[in-house]
């Protein structure tokens, strides 16, 4: 019997939850599983590693909607989705001449994608290839763009990266036919809020500190006001009966000595979970860190 590939993120992503599945499991609804015409919604999808759990673990989700404000990763992921062999096809070239090259040769040669992927000149095909190859070449799998919005993340030094996982991407394809895919402000997924709606929601998160913001994920930025712009979202979908579970950072204000977060969502329930991060510059002060899980399942 030939086993079914389950289907996982097709980019590496900062922040991605594959991690804390677990912990967001346990948030969840327990009866998740006896809902009839469910449909699930991520605001910020990123990388998709809750996207792609959930469908498969909850086959009765019947429909799903995802959003993100990265124009880029929203092509690749439509571009999966309708077209995946002649991405899988494209990406395979890239690997032959990639892989051939010396190790000059291929920082020459990431160098020179990068700046026709900067051009934005290309089909949504040609685009797709050239941010799949670039996220799996580049250095520690960062997406940061500059202030006009050019992608600046230098080479990294991987002896054999897998560029094309064409399992993998044959697998997502399939999961993303009953998945509605936009682009654009978070706020355009509250449409969909009733109470057969369940939300995950994973923004960018608040820098703990002032200097520990690692990647420009937007050239529009994520401060605190667009956080407090996030809760008030929570606040009306939960109005509408939607349920919702969000991850976020845990950072103390330095002025109470209180959670930023508490505060923000005190009518809502907040527990801390531990979460493994390995994007900080200086390697003493990576390791295990407190984030937080916001929830209006209790609520309900």
């Amino acid at each position: 019997m030939i086993q079914k590939t389950i289907a996982k993120p097709f980019v590496k992503w900062v922040g991605g939850k594959t991690q804390l599945l677990d912990e967001i499991e346990k948030s969840l609804p327990k009866d998740l599983h006896r809902y009839e015409e469910l449909t699930y919604i991520e605001p910020f999808v990123g990388g998709g590693a809750v996207l792609f759990w959930i469908l498969q673990k909850y086959p009765n989700i019947k429909r799903a909607i995802i959003n993100d404000i990265n124009p880029d990763l929203i092509c690749t992921y439509k571009v999966i989705k309708c077209d995946a062999q002649k991405l899988i096809d494209k990406l395979d070239s890239i690997h032959t001449e990639y892989i051939s090259l010396s190790p000059n040769g291929r920082k020459e040669y990431f160098l020179q994608k990068r700046k026709e992927y900067n051009t934005k000149g290309y089909s949504d095909l040609e685009n797709a290839a050239l941010f799949i190859f670039l996220n799996r070449t580049c250095f520690n799998g960062l997406y940061r763009v500059n202030s006009k919005g050019a992608f600046n993340v230098p080479h990294g030094k991987y002896a054999n990266p897998k560029i094309c996982d064409k399992e993998n991407l044959l697998a997502v394809s399939e999961l993303l036919q009953k998945v509605e895919i936009l682009c654009g402000d978070f706020a355009k997924t509250e449409d969909y809020a009733t109470s057969n709606s369940l939300f995950y929601l994973d923004p960018p998160y608040k820098p703990l500190s002032e200097t520990s913001s690692f990647t420009s994920y937007s050239k529009e930025g994520f401060n605190d006001a667009e956080q407090i712009r996030l809760r008030d979202f929570c606040t009306r979908i939960s109005q509408k009966q939607a349920r919702f579970v969000a991850s976020n950072s845990d950072p103390i204000e330095e002025t109470s000595g209180e959670s930023f977060f508490e505060q923000l969502y005190y009518q809502f329930k907040i527990k801390r979970v531990y979460a493994t991060r390995m994007i900080n510059s200086n390697p003493n002060n990576r390791g295990f860190v407190s984030e937080i899980m916001i929830s209006n399942v209790a609520n309900i």
